[in-house]
């Protein structure tokens, strides 16, 4: 009689483990995910938020939402590496190619999901810049393609959306630099500024009061000589709050500017 309440307790016990292991489970990869985004975007401690994500990655092998933010961490770590000697370059272009390959992999992961696209077109956008833009044409299409194919699938929220509508934006300012019939022979013909400004305008429409776009677009108004516009963006800069790492520099480079455009 003990005996067969032992193994009816037992039998009990195991299914009530195996109901709610991957309960468990799935509470300990998303808890750790959300400790990793609060790294990154609280405390701005990019190499523990990338720690965090692949405690994660050990839980949850393979899983594309811990794979676009370990992609996210990488940009974030090599943004901030010093480029001051050549091996100091190879060294942070390593940790740009660490981050497109997880990008890369969370794209083939979940190709519905427009935030992978828009993480590989990330790093592959921080990778051109940092070779040279007209050295790498290729990448530079690449770019464009997954941040249009982000906008078309048209998920991830606001914020996703805003950021593959600057990143197509800013890639368009960037490439029209170059005079258009010697770029358009690298296939690059497409770029345009006009083009440009209305699409940080819909980043702007989609996630208002973020200074990266403003700064951005204010430059844009500067090269086709719309002073009133362009420190009305710098304005904006400086009015803004805080949502960034890097935007305390914004607030600063956008006040020296207004300086120097006040007469303008």
């Amino acid at each position: 009689m003990k005996s067969n309440r032992f193994i009816l307790a037992a039998l009990t016990f195991f299914t009530f483990i195996v109901f709610l292991s991957p309960f468990v489970y799935s509470q300990n990869v998303q808890d750790l995910i959300n400790k990793g985004d609060n790294y990154l975007d609280v405390k701005y401690d990019n190499q523990k938020a990338l720690d965090t994500f692949f405690e994660a990655d050990k839980i949850s092998p393979k899983n594309w939402e811990v794979y676009w933010r370990i992609s996210r961490a990488y940009v974030y770590i090599a943004e901030r590496m010093p480029g001051n000697s050549d091996a100091a370059k190879d060294a942070q272009l390593a940790v740009y190619q660490k981050a497109l390959y997880y990008a890369d992999q969370a794209v083939k992961l979940a190709p519905t999901e427009a935030v992978t696209y828009l993480r590989r077109a990330i790093a592959n956008g921080r990778i051109a810049l940092f070779k040279g833009i007209f050295s790498v044409g290729d990448v530079v299409n690449s770019v464009k393609k997954d941040c249009d194919k982000a906008i078309a699938l048209g998920n991830g929220g606001n914020y996703v959306q805003a950021l593959a509508y600057y990143l197509l934006a800013r890639t368009n300012a960037e490439v029209s630099k170059k005079w258009k019939p010697a770029r358009s022979l690298l296939g690059l013909g497409w770029a345009d500024l006009d083009v440009a400004i209305t699409d940080y305008k819909k980043a702007i429409d989609l996630y208002p009061n973020f200074r990266m776009f403003y700064f951005d677009l204010g430059y844009a108004y500067m090269r086709k000589d719309d002073y009133t516009d362009a420190r009305d963006m710098f304005n904006k800069v400086i009015a803004s709050p805080k949502k960034d790492e890097n935007d305390d520099s914004l607030v600063i480079s956008s006040k020296a500017i207004l300086e120097k455009i006040k007469d303008k």
